[in-house]
């Protein structure tokens, strides 16, 4: 049987800060329905809950190197969800409130990296591939290639390294090159790693990986063009031949209308006029005014530029004062989005909630309780709203980027097909004009119901895309 090392620095139902965590949480159950032994490496942060950590059983520890400086290593292990999961451990590292956003981040994840490769003989678990995700796990591939491939242990091991989100990329300075890394300088000098005089750990895993996949189709081609390619495209270009999209998908058991807990009633395809219950609960629960026939609006979103906030700020005052709608939105992030909706929500008090936080369970009602949802992002990887929306039948207004082009299908009236509307310029006339065909339709009842039952069809659970992973992991170990 296939094995498959996956490594992330969050999964649910650990640990989570955003998208990545729904992927490492799911992917693998995916994995091993399909066959493969697959098994999680994460850090054991002080933040996972105690329920977790006590069922966590001590394997091994020892101490590794880190360029010049000799660290504990622990690994635990836990099987949670069918899963086996391992944890690495030094409280130094991992033992504060936050996964991310500390002075030594460059540090922490050096020794992540090391530590799982050193503690791989305590695990009695020898991959065929080793399965790294974003720059927090980017130096896995360098590290695998350059200093051990002298074991025959690891000299069969294929590493694979997802791009989740390559705005990210893990940039430090030079200097951690030989202080961290423990790397020569030539690999510096050579281009492996050097990006604007620094040393950019996604780079490496880049240059190193034996095969790259980005979170979408299309995501994996616009990273090939500098607008999109964050300084990296003229790489990714080059190894274009070792590069494949493969799109996510979503648990369709913890995202699943017909048994979600947070609904006050719950729907699935044939049911699905229930919403209108789930609606009605939401407007009583955020102070709008209850009526049914009127559409809800709703983003669930971080609140920051690359999610096409500035497009929304543009016409919706406009759009609130010529039509009937409500707006919901619930999310956090720069002080400025967070400013300006509010101040929306007091130019139109009984039109629009504004939630300046973010709650699981309402997140839940507002996908249950809307009719459209709103996604006009500059660029999008993949994107998990647009598919727990198509999951809830709340039909998504997106901008054809992405994993939104991939998993959206846009509307045809004369057909009846399609489900969702897409917009293809990040223009805010072209977000209107949309907007306003889902405004339109929703006033025909029966092609609605048609357009809403589209958009519950669609299936974006793992098991496809677990079949491609599998397939590539395949072609990789021939």
């Amino acid at each position: 049987m296939l094995k498959v090392l996956f490594v992330a620095a969050e999964a649910t139902p650990f640990i989570k800060t955003g998208g990545l965590a729904d992927v490492a949480g799911s992917l693998p159950k995916a994995l091993k329905a399909a066959g493969v032994d697959v098994r999680v490496v994460l850090p054991k942060y002080a933040g996972i809950p105690d329920e977790y950590r006590r069922q966590m059983e001590h394997i091994r520890h020892t101490e590794i190197s880190v360029a010049w400086r000799r660290k504990y290593a622990g690994v635990e292990k836990l099987k949670a969800g069918g899963i086996t999961w391992y944890f690495i451990d030094n409280e130094e590292y991992f033992g504060r409130d936050d996964c991310y956003g500390y002075g030594d981040d460059a540090e922490r994840f050096t020794f992540f990296c090391r530590a799982i490769l050193e503690l791989l003989p305590a695990l009695d678990f020898w991959p065929d591939i080793i399965h790294a995700n974003d720059w927090h796990t980017a130096l896995l591939p360098v590290f695998l290639k350059l200093d051990y491939q002298s074991d025959g242990r690891y000299a069969h091991i294929r590493s694979v390294f997802t791009i989740h989100n390559l705005k990210y990329q893990g940039i430090f300075p030079k200097e951690i090159m030989t202080d961290v890394l423990g790397l020569d300088w030539k690999y510096f000098n050579n281009g492996d790693f050097e990006y604007h005089d620094a040393v950019n750990f996604m780079k490496g895993g880049i240059v190193y990986a034996d095969h790259l996949t980005t979170v979408s189709r299309t995501y994996a081609g616009e990273i090939q063009y500098e607008y999109f390619g964050e300084g990296l495209d003229g790489l990714l270009r080059s190894r274009r031949d070792s590069l494949t999209g493969i799109v996510n998908g979503i648990d369709t058991t913890l995202y699943d209308p017909a048994n979600d807990p947070n609904l006050i009633k719950n729907y699935d395809r044939a049911t699905a006029l229930n919403k209108i219950d789930n609606k009605v609960a939401l407007q009583r629960q955020l102070g709008l005014p209850q009526r049914r026939r009127t559409p809800m609006i709703a983003m669930v979103t971080r609140l920051v530029e690359a999610k096409g906030l500035d497009l929304v700020v543009r016409i919706i005052d406009e759009l609130l004062l010529h039509e009937d709608f409500q707006f919901v939105l619930l999310g956090v992030g720069d002080r400025f989005y967070e400013d300006w909706f509010q101040e929306l929500a007091w130019r139109h008090p009984p039109k629009v909630s504004v939630n300046i936080y973010f709650d699981n369970e309402l997140a839940q009602r507002i996908y249950a309780g809307s009719e459209m949802f709103l996604m006009p992002s500059m660029y999008e990887p993949c994107g998990i709203g647009q598919l727990i929306a198509l999951r809830y039948g709340s039909i998504p207004i997106v901008r054809a980027t992405g994993g939104l082009k991939d998993t959206v299908q846009p509307y045809h009236k004369a057909t009846g097909t399609g489900t969702g509307f897409v917009f293809p310029n990040f223009n805010a006339h072209e977000l209107m004009y949309a907007i306003k065909r889902g405004l339109g339709l929703f006033k025909h009842i029966e092609s609605w119901h048609g357009l809403v039952n589209n958009a519950m069809a669609a299936d974006y659970s793992w098991e496809k895309s677990a079949k491609e992973y599998k397939a590539l992991y395949e072609q990789l170990t021939r």
